[in-house]
Formats: C-alpha cells, sequence, structure tokens
C-alpha cells in the first residue's frame, strides 16, 4: 500500500475526537490568573509555568506552523522577544492545533504542518528565539487560556494576572513591521507601572481559527471526497509537451515524468499527490507524465487511481480555460529523445524527472531521482510569497 494511502487509512481511524462534541470556548477574561500548564518544548524539555517565574512578564502567544497569519508574525514574534529579552519580559509560544484536525489545503501557506516534531524542524529553520511548545494532542491548555485563533497574544503581569489579550498588532499577513504594535504598547506600560486603559485590554484576534480536536472528522470527510474523485488520464504528444513547460498560465506547475516499473517513481508519488493536496488552493498544479509503453496504459490508470492522483476543483477551472481535461498523461511513443527535447532538454533520461516552473515557463526547481518533498516544498512556498 503506497504510503499516501496508507496515511488516509491511519486517519480513518481517527475519526473520534477526544471530545465526542464542540465545546464551548471561553476566552480568559482580563484579571484572571495565568492558567497553569506542563507542556513538551522543541528543546526536548517539559516546561511549565512556573519555569518562567523570574520574568517580572509573561507573553504567552499560542501560533503554529502552517497558518500565514502565523508565518507572517513569526518575524515580528522573534523581535518581540529580543527586545524585551533584557527588560524582564517572558515570551513563549504554544502551538495548540490538532494536527489531525487539519486539512490538507489548509497548509497552502507552509512548509511544515502543526505535527511536534513538524514544530522542531521548523523552529529550528526559521531559529526561534523563544520556547515553543506543543498542546495539540490534548489541547486543554489552550482550552484553558481560551486562544481563538493563530496568532493570539496573553500578557500577564509579575502575579501572573491576565492585562491583555488580543491580537500581536496590526501586521495581519505583512511579515514587514506593523503600524499598531497593541501588545508592544501594553508591556510598555507594565513595565512602566501604568495602568492599561479599558480600550487597550482586550483586541480582537485576525487570523486562522484553532484546529480543534472536534474537526478531526471534517478533515477525514473531506479526504474522502479526495479519493472519490475521478481520475483521468491523456495522450501526450510532443507539441502538447513543449506546451506544458512553457506555462503560458499564473500558476506555478510542477511537472514529474514517471514509469510504474521505476522503484524511486513509485516510491515517491505519494508525496508528490500530497504537495498537490496542500497547494491545490493555490495558484499550483501537479501535472504526471507517464513514459510506459502504450500497450502498459491500463497500468498507469490503475496506479494513478490508487495513488488518487485526481484533478482538484480548485485547478479544474483553469485547466479547462487551457482547453486541457486532464493533469494525467501518458506519452505512448518510443522517441523519449523528442519528450526530453519538448520538455526539458537538460533532461539526460532517468526517472524519476521533476521540474517546478513558474509562469512563463522559467525552472524553480529540476530533479532527477526520488524527490526531497521538504526541499520541494520550499521552492514552491517561496515562489508564491514571492507573487503573493
Amino acid at each position: 500500500m503506497p504510503r499516501f494511502t496508507a496515511l488516509l487509512s491511519v486517519l480513518a481511524t481517527l475519526v473520534t475526537p477526544l471530545f465526542a462534541e464542540p465545546q464551548e470556548v471561553k476566552t480568559l477574561e482580563i484579571g484572571s490568573p495565568a492558567p497553569d500548564f506542563t507542556l513538551p518544548g522543541v528543546d526536548g524539555h517539559e516546561h511549565s509555568l512556573a519555569d518562567y517565574r523570574e520574568h517580572q512578564l509573561l507573553v504567552i502567544i499560542f501560533t503554529c506552523n502552517h497558518c500565514p497569519d502565523a508565518v507572517a508574525a513569526q518575524e515580528r514574534i522573534k523581535s518581540l522577544a529580543a527586545d524585551y529579552k533584557n527588560r524582564k519580559v517572558g515570551v513563549v509560544a504554544i502551538s495548540g492545533n490538532d494536527p489531525k484536525a487539519l486539512q490538507l489545503w489548509e497548509l497552502g501557506w507552509s512548509v511544515y504542518g502543526d505535527s511536534f516534531e513538524e514544530m522542531k524542524q521548523h523552529a529550528k529553520e526559521e531559529e526561534y528565539n523563544f520556547p515553543y511548545l506543543y498542546d495539540g494532542d490534548t489541547q486543554k491548555t489552550t482550552l484553558a487560556y481560551g486562544a481563538q485563533a493563530t496568532p493570539h497574544v496573553f500578557v500577564f503581569d509579575e502575579k501572573r494576572i491576565l492585562r491583555y489579550q488580543g491580537r500581536l498588532d496590526n501586521g495581519k499577513r505583512n511579515p514587514g513591521p506593523a503600524s499598531e504594535n497593541n501588545a508592544r504598547e501594553v508591556l510598555d506600560l507594565l513595565l512602566a507601572g501604568q495602568e492599561i486603559p479599558r480600550e487597550q485590554q482586550t483586541s480582537r484576534v485576525f487570523g486562522c481559527s484553532t484546529k480543534w480536536n472536534w474537526k478531526r472528522e471534517l478533515a477525514v470527510q473531506k479526504t474522502e471526497e479526495w479519493n472519490n474523485l475521478p481520475v483521468t488520464v491523456a495522450k501526450l504528444d510532443p507539441a502538447t509537451a513543449k506546451s506544458l513547460a512553457a506555462n503560458a498560465t499564473d500558476k506555478i506547475r510542477l511537472i514529474n515524468v514517471w514509469s510504474t516499473t521505476c522503484g524511486p517513481c513509485v516510491a515517491e508519488f505519494p508525496d508528490l499527490v500530497e504537495t498537490y493536496l496542500r497547494y491545490q488552493s493555490r495558484p499550483f498544479e501537479l501535472i504526471t507524465i507517464s513514459t510506459d509503453p502504450a500497450d502498459k496504459a491500463s497500468a498507469v490508470q490503475a496506479f494513478l487511481q490508487k495513488q488518487h492522483a485526481a484533478l482538484s476543483p480548485h485547478t479544474a477551472p483553469s485547466v479547462k480555460t487551457e482547453g486541457r481535461e486532464t493533469n494525467n498523461y501518458h506519452y505512448r511513443a518510443e522517441d523519449l529523445d523528442a519528450l526530453a527535447d519538448a520538455l526539458d532538454p537538460e533532461w539526460q533520461g532517468p526517472l524519476p524527472h521533476t521540474l517546478l516552473l513558474a509562469p512563463g515557463g522559467k525552472v524553480l526547481f529540476r530533479h532527477t531521482g526520488q524527490i526531497d518533498p521538504i526541499e520541494l516544498r520550499r521552492a514552491i512556498v517561496a515562489q508564491l510569497r514571492s507573487s503573493d
């Protein structure tokens, strides 16, 4: 069973959430004491509220890996932690999302999902200068604080009484500096021994909603809907291959050349489908090209069906505009040189071969052999961010 299909089977067994019914999520009120917690951190240690007793003020930020608002805010959170480090202010981040409650398309703005292992990778690569804790399994801490979205900020005074909750700033999805810095203004007032005006004690939180574990069922439902989509294959000629490589669209185009008899092709295919599922709602598409002999058409169709290599409803309208009907092709001619010349003259012939193309056909990523999915996603996200 391919890895991706196996993953879906595992997810299907996890429909029953930890909470049988959705729970009321009530945000901690101003004047409330900080709920205690003991949570694992990406540094390999357990963290509790008491571990930060030496800080005069404590900022707890509920955030995550995947949310575009959280991704945009992470540099400003790092700056906050650095700027107030010597002013007796502690900054702690907590990811309270249940990774199993995420639909794959919701990961379309990031390289990583919200699992604990992915948090470790993300924090390392982004050089986080603050503790990053995981609460996705039980969500008890996230529920106790009533974190509604990512990022959601809570500021506590020296007695660990809540003095502010709301947004970090008004930066939203802008990775640059914000013009209104709510959390900083509150910290400055508290450090100066001043009262916080009532209108500054709370603010709206704009960001991705917390992925509570009772949303798992919806994630599984969406996976099942994807599995039931039709999988189609069309014949490919060199002229069409050349047109695909030219990419006269506004989308990023991922092209993979493969064969059912190629071990690395089969091994990497689940990662390609998962990548497509992640970025399907963005200007992105996956095109697969089989080089199996013409008499293996049924085997190509069966393999693609087993891998659930369907055309996403998000992509279908733009594909139709191009005059195409599918994202899967079968090159049935024996002249593979003609295919290589049309698709990528630098390709020497070994399989699998993968191209990531910007609009206009510029090669963003080229790899012969089994791909590293993280490396591929980095290239995709970098291009998507540059075009946002």
